[in-house]
């Protein structure tokens, strides 16, 4: 049985630091940018490269907000509305 999936293989060069440049070709195939995160997966020895998924998104939508989009310069307006008050009933 054949195997349909082509390979592809680029090379680099590991510096003193144990850093390596991931090739243009595999960062635009996976869609990584400056600052990514990314996992390395060892099976024996071999090792996968794939892009981490985000923390902060993966908790995206986890809490429903009061209003969509909530209106902060109504929220602001009462709250100094109601400072004013509290002042003027002082005096």
């Amino acid at each position: 049985m054949q195997s349909n999936t082509s390979y592809q293989q680029h090379e680099g060069t590991l510096t003193r630091k144990g850093q390596v440049t991931i090739p243009a070709e595999i960062r635009e195939q996976l869609g990584l940018k400056p600052k990514d995160k990314v996992r390395f997966t060892v099976e024996g020895d071999t090792v996968r490269l794939m892009p981490a998924p985000s923390k902060l998104l993966a908790g995206y939508g986890a809490v429903t907000p009061r209003k969509k989009p909530e209106d902060y310069g109504q929220r602001r307006e009462d709250f100094e509305k109601g400072v004013a008050s509290d002042v003027q009933s002082e005096s």
